[in-house]
């Protein structure tokens, strides 16, 4: 009964909490602050940690509600979370006062906007127009296609500044880079949701994969043993970069009308013209678990055999088979050991992640050389580390926070 009150209330707070999330994000986009589904997310979170430690204190014996518990938090965690949560407040604060698109646009000179204007009922374009926005800031941008004028404006704090040179010009440039790396207004493979998605994705399927592997070495069967220790050894002996190549380009040529494009679009019909992008994503995931999972499986061994023999023993003198033994006592314990060094392993995968640029996959690390070489500017790659230290820490935070939960006995 109390295990079914404590799901009934985890399932209230996030449905409250998404509904609240939702209507944030009616009120940004009929208000215009924003129409990205990023900071709705961002809200959700907050609320749900929120909600979650306040009724951490109301059900004082639940281990899931145990997680949030606000006093077991370290200092250091709770600045951090004040700190973000302060600085999103103060970038909604400034996307109240962002100039809008319209606005952006008739700060044009007026040489900009008669071209605009001959645009509209000429076939031919003479100007190029490009407007991002990032939240808080709008970058706008006017090239003219014969080369005449190229004006840049910069929207923050309710002003329109111009951004031709100077510190407004690095400013404008990094948030153009970052609106793109993110790839906004594309589709749900592009940018930084491709690295994480990758990612998440990846380490999820290899630590399962690792746990069977991991059994298997440690198995007395000598043939199971074998199998999986060569698999290990294949999978740690070899770069990724190639099994990456050998899982996109060699496995299609050893089976007949065999290709990623068809697999993707058997998985995912409505793709259409993306099968292409889709089938290199899922090559690289394919590519990406299987070394994860040989890497993982090293980790998972070491946890296990880090426990003590006599709890085997006393497990058998139970009656236990070996399987209940592993499922109810040894895997258990193992999960605080494994946090740290599985968290290493994320963030090891993370950064590995920018090797799908060798199959053309839209990544963060793509898009940055791709507009390093249109633009010849490669400032690109300050806002690309920017990105990949966020992602990083933010997701360090996660695992600090795991790896005290599971290091604690409730």
């Amino acid at each position: 009964m109390k295990k079914r009150y404590v799901l009934l209330t985890a399932l209230a707070i996030l449905a409250v909490c998404g509904a609240l999330a939702y209507g944030s994000h009616l009120i940004f986009r009929v208000t215009g602050i924003s129409d990205s589904a990023a900071p709705p997310v961002i809200v959700f979170v907050i609320l749900s940690v929120c909600a979650f430690g306040v009724a951490s204190h109301f059900v004082p014996g639940s281990v899931f509600f145990r997680f949030f518990y606000y006093p077991v938090w370290e200092k250091k965690s709770k600045v951090m979370v004040i700190f973000l949560v302060a600085l999103f407040s103060a970038a909604t604060v400034l996307a109240v006062f962002r100039p809008s698109e319209q606005e952006m646009i008739g700060s044009a000179s007026d040489t900009v906007r008669e071209a605009i204007e001959a645009d509209k009922e000429s076939k031919s374009k003479r100007v190029i127009t490009a407007y991002q926005s990032l939240y808080f800031v709008n970058y706008v941008s006017f090239q003219s296609t014969n080369g005449s004028f190229n004006e840049k404006y910069l929207g923050i704090a309710g002003r329109i500044i111009p951004a031709d040179e100077g510190p407004a010009s690095v400013a404008g440039s990094f948030v153009s880079y970052t609106y793109r790396m993110l790839g906004c207004r594309q589709s749900f493979l592009f940018g930084i949701k491709l690295t994480v998605v990758l990612t998440a994705a990846s380490v999820s399927t290899g630590l399962i994969l690792a746990v069977f592997l991991a059994l298997g070495k440690i198995s007395k069967l000598k043939i199971l043993s074998k199998i999986c220790s060569g698999y290990i050894f294949f999978f740690r002996g070899t770069p990724l970069l190639i099994q990456l190549f050998v899982v996109y380009l060699a496995v299609p040529n050893m089976i007949p009308g065999f290709s990623w494009r068809t697999a993707a679009l058997a998985l995912f019909p409505s793709v259409g013209a993306e099968a292409v992008f889709y089938g290199a994503f899922i090559a690289a995931y394919i590519a990406f678990s299987l070394n994860s999972a040989a890497y993982t499986a090293e980790i998972v061994r070491a946890a296990i055999l880090s426990i003590d023999k006599g709890q085997h023993e006393a497990a058998k003198a139970l009656g236990l088979t070996y399987g209940q033994t592993m499922s109810m006592i040894i895997i258990p314990q193992s999960l605080g050991r494994l946090v740290p060094p599985v968290a290493n392993e994320f963030i090891m995968v993370l950064k590995d992640a920018s090797l799908v640029f060798a199959i053309s996959l839209q990544d963060i690390t793509t898009i940055s050389q791709t507009i390093a070489t249109k633009e010849a500017s490669f400032t690109v790659f300050i806002p690309a580390l920017a990105l990949f230290l966020i992602i990083t820490g933010f997701f360090t935070m996660v695992f600090n926070k795991l790896e005290k939960y599971f290091s604690k006995y409730y």
